[in-house]
């Protein structure tokens, strides 16, 4: 059993907005195909199982980058959007917050019904991975949210999340089922998350720790914690500082968007047409699909794709969101039919994005760079759960 690692972040609260909903969940269930269509189910439950991928998929799809709302809100929305279509996909979704969590059990028999997969075995793995966060590990957080990610082939993952209201808190815990053997019979080989690359040092080889059975764990005195390897704790401020992110990574993707055209790119002539702040939008999510974990070390990098919905860093762009969504869904169908041309040319927008970062030197400032994008934002339809953005007076250079 390897348990993926935990996210720390501030407790935020209040609903996404409709509008937000909506897209997210046409977004999610469209970079889930695309992860499926060139990786397989297997990676679809993998990457969910990373805790850095997940925050980076929260911010790209709109939610505030660094809050605990992204568990909820990711999850429920690809809920919504891909247990519509599980038998085509071969992934299920099972669980959520509240009251939703305790119907894990049916909903996972349910599947097993459909698949011939083992629900009891499926169960009580729902089960053990809540009763390991939220009992034989007393560090003051209870779960309160609990979501079961399942593949036809019987791998899944869990994303739970705990509530501290001590210091206003709240804790992810990722985990997965590769390599698992047994919950009791056998103790778990290492506190590791999945190999997904050197930031995560995450290979079974590298795993240092030997953490003890469950029933063993339950028996040690409540202060007793499991050492964690992975770890990412979000800081309590909201907005986006320049600290938060990694300038070369951002300022290269922004200065292809601003200051390159697509059709300056051989590889990109299929996306010839789309505007500059589409284009940023889409090499941010082109990462989401296709980059490697030491992408996804800076997750608030991710929210300058599609903003935030409390306007950190900036409101929604729904016209940028909505063309996102739009290309992604041409290429995905496309692909569906064999003609792989739009889905490469978004896979080599992540490239060149990455290849223009090897060279390039940062010199822009930052928080202009902020301030132009929410003084643009009524170009793009710009929102917050506050309400639609209003053209402003002035305007900011970015460099």
């Amino acid at each position: 059993m390897k348990r993926s690692g935990s996210a720390d972040l501030p407790l935020h609260y209040g609903q996404v907005p409709p509008w937000l909903a909506q897209r997210m969940a046409k977004l999610g269930l469209a970079i889930t195909e695309s992860i499926l269509i060139e990786y397989g189910k297997a990676e679809v439950v993998r990457r969910l199982s990373n805790p850095f991928w997940f925050q980076s998929l929260g911010a790209v799809m709109g939610m505030d980058w660094h809050s605990s709302g992204i568990t909820t809100a990711v999850m429920g929305a690809l809920k919504r959007a891909i247990n519509p279509l599980s038998k085509e996909l071969g992934i299920y979704i099972c669980g959520g917050k509240g009251k939703f969590s305790r119907e894990t059990p049916n909903e996972l028999l349910r599947i097993a019904d459909q698949t011939g997969l083992d629900g009891t075995k499926l169960v009580r793995a729902s089960k053990l991975s809540a009763k390991v966060d939220n009992t034989a590990i007393q560090v003051g957080f209870q779960l309160y949210l609990h979501s079961f990610i399942l593949n036809s082939d019987g791998n899944w993952a869990v994303v739970q999340q705990g509530m501290s209201d001590a210091n206003s808190t709240a804790r992810r815990y990722h985990w997965h089922s590769e390599n698992l053997k047994s919950f009791v019979e056998e103790p778990h080989t290492g506190i590791c998350g999945i190999n997904q690359g050197n930031i995560l040092n995450l290979t079974a080889n590298e795993a240092d720790l030997t953490r003890k059975t469950i029933m063993d764990m339950t028996e040690e005195s409540p202060n007793h914690m499991i050492a964690e390897v992975q770890k990412l704790v979000m800081p309590r401020h909201h907005d986006v500082k320049s600290k938060d992110v990694d300038l070369k990574r951002l300022g290269s993707i922004l200065w292809l968007a601003q200051e390159k055209k697509p059709a300056d790119f051989e590889e990109l002539l299929l996306l010839e047409g789309m505007g500059p702040r589409t284009l940023q939008s889409m090499a941010l999510v082109s990462e989401v699909i296709y980059g490697t974990a030491s992408r996804f070390s800076d997750p608030a990098r991710y929210s300058f794709a599609n903003g935030g919905k409390d306007g950190h860093p900036f409101p929604v762009p729904v016209n940028v969101y909505d063309e996102t969504i739009s290309v992604l869904n041409k290429a995905i169908e496309k692909a569906k039919i064999g003609n792989t041309d739009k889905k490469e040319a978004i896979k080599a927008l992540h490239q060149i994005a990455k290849n223009a970062e090897k060279d390039f030197i940062p010199n822009m400032d930052f928080d202009k760079v902020i301030a132009k994008e929410k003084a643009e934002s009524w170009k793009y339809g710009g929102r917050t759960v506050f309400g639609e953005e209003k053209r402003p007076s002035g305007q900011l250079s970015l460099f």
